[in-house]
């Protein structure tokens, strides 16, 4: 058995004195494992680094072995990431969020996402901005996907500004107003109506989490992953600097 693929490094753990147990979210194979023969030399120890993309070449004598990758670095990003605390918990962060994934079952969309976002990691204007968005795309991959296009009560596809923490749907701002202490704001951006505008993303971020923490994190025992509040305290930051 074999394939090639492109792939976002999620994280090494040793294997032996030489070798490492590579994780890996790869385009067109899902969240997938493999042995890396010498991973732990001075020459790979940098390519395997969280955050970097890499050319996978995936051997097996069977399907569902672990098998074997030979490695090729793409773009490495984790030793720019160095220099950005902000980069670093947010790759920690989204390391985790695709670890909960199913190993093997493809997710392309979630792929090109994660692609696209670790070129910002960076960037205190869009990292955590682009991490919402991505927390959201992780609740529909698993399963748990809110639906904001439309109002629960009414129908209506204009001035969404709720969420039901019950149902996960959006509610319009007229149906809502007699029920906004329970319920959740929908920042505009989340429906791709422009950039983030005042505390939206804080609000995002504060959206997503209920979602994670009731239908993830809390039925597997896990505790949110660390680096979120890195994201959340720079979009604080952001809104007030």
């Amino acid at each position: 058995m074999e394939w090639t693929d492109d792939a976002v490094v999620l994280g090494a753990r040793r294997y032996g004195e030489t070798s490492v147990i590579l994780e890996t979210l790869t385009r067109q194979h899902g969240r997938h494992l493999g042995l890396v023969r010498g991973g732990k030399s001075k020459t790979l120890q940098p390519v395997l680094q969280p955050g970097n993309t890499v050319k996978l070449v995936w051997r097996a004598r069977i399907d569902d072995h672990l098998g074997h990758f030979a490695v090729e670095g793409r773009t490495l990003h984790a030793a720019r990431y160095l220099t950005s605390r902000l980069a670093l918990f947010a790759v920690v962060h989204l390391c985790a969020l695709v670890r909960l994934l199913p190993e093997r079952d493809p997710h392309g969309g979630l792929f090109e996402s994660l692609s696209d976002m670790l070129d910002h990691l960076d960037e205190p204007e869009l990292a955590p901005a682009l991490a919402a968005r991505f927390e959201l795309e992780i609740l529909a991959e698993l399963g748990f996907g809110l639906d904001l296009t439309a109002c629960a009560a009414t129908g209506e596809t204009i001035d969404l500004a709720y969420v039901s923490p019950r149902t996960g749907r959006a509610v319009s701002r007229a149906a809502g107003e007699p029920y906004r202490d329970k319920l959740l704001p929908l920042p505009a951006f989340l429906r791709g109506e422009g950039a983030p505008r005042g505390d939206e993303v804080v609000q995002a971020f504060r959206l997503t989490r209920f979602f994670l923490e009731r239908d993830v994190f809390g039925p597997r025992g896990l505790a949110m992953p660390q680096g979120r509040q890195a994201l959340v305290d720079a979009a604080a930051m952001d809104r007030h600097g």
